[in-house]
């Protein structure tokens, strides 16, 4: 079994935001020891990640700059977190962005721009770092989908949000077969209700109680509640567990 003491970094897109998913995400894997290369379309808000990290955690992290849908800056940043940093033995494919439009009001550049962060921006991030892990023999894929992806919508995703993640779904799947040879797995989390800044704000108290009621842990769910989920999968002691989907809601959505 490969050592949680080999000297590894862990690649989180969209790590940014102060309240998000993917800058917890990081956090918790540093915890567990992996060198942070934090990746997001805002500069600045990536080094403020970094900092955190680096300052709490004692390890290395990186900023980097990229728009996942670009396949050179893709490229140009992940070659700059591999002259820096150890060997990438972990991704983290967060970055994305929702969509509450109704289909029937959907247009096609919309649906595309979901797609491309989503969908596109991770297929260019795990094809450029899974070569390296595969040669080297261990690789950890986590995909960031949705609970909307699973039971159809949710709270503040619409149609093209929800065929979106359900895409990450599919790839990771597939994608477990694929590099499960090679030491590498691919795995799902399926967040339902998070309190991030995407939910901040955007829900009055009668309905946040409403939907609280209906969650059987009596609470909506934290980052932390994902980033822990996420650092789990990433171990090298997780090598059994590939293709999986990891449902985070509370029990909301039991099925």
């Amino acid at each position: 079994m490969p050592s949680q003491h080999t000297p590894r970094t862990a690649l989180v897109t969209g790590a940014g935001s102060r309240r998000g998913i993917g800058r917890a995400a990081a956090h918790a894997l540093a915890a567990d020891g992996y060198h942070i290369a934090v990746l997001d379309l805002d500069k600045e808000a990536a080094e403020d990640t970094a900092r955190q990290v680096a300052a709490r955690h004692g390890v290395q992290t990186l900023a980097l700059a990229a728009d996942v849908t670009d396949a050179d800056a893709v490229d140009a940043a992940i070659t700059q977190a591999e002259a820096a940093l150890p060997p990438i033995g972990a991704l983290v494919n967060n970055a994305g962005i929702t969509s509450p439009v109704p289909f029937l009001d959907v247009t096609p550049g919309e649906w595309d721009k979901i797609f491309d962060v989503n969908v596109r921006g991770s297929f260019l991030v795990t094809q450029r770092v899974a070569a390296g892990m595969a040669e080297r023999g261990f690789g950890r894929i986590v995909f960031l989908s949705s609970v909307s992806a699973e039971r159809g919508g949710g709270v503040f995703g619409g149609v093209a949000y929800s065929a979106a993640k359900a895409a990450l779904l599919g790839f990771a799947r597939a994608l477990a077969r694929e590099l499960g040879p090679s030491g590498v797995t691919a795995n799902c989390v399926a967040p339902g209700l998070i309190d991030t800044d995407i939910t901040q704000g955007k829900l009055d108290e009668a309905r946040k109680a409403a939907m609280t009621a209906d969650i059987p842990m009596r609470r909506i769910g934290g980052v932390e509640d994902v980033a822990d989920v996420i650092a789990f999968l990433a171990r090298p002691g997780s090598g059994y567990i590939t293709g999986a989907t990891y449902d985070i809601n509370g029990g909301s959505h039991i099925h």
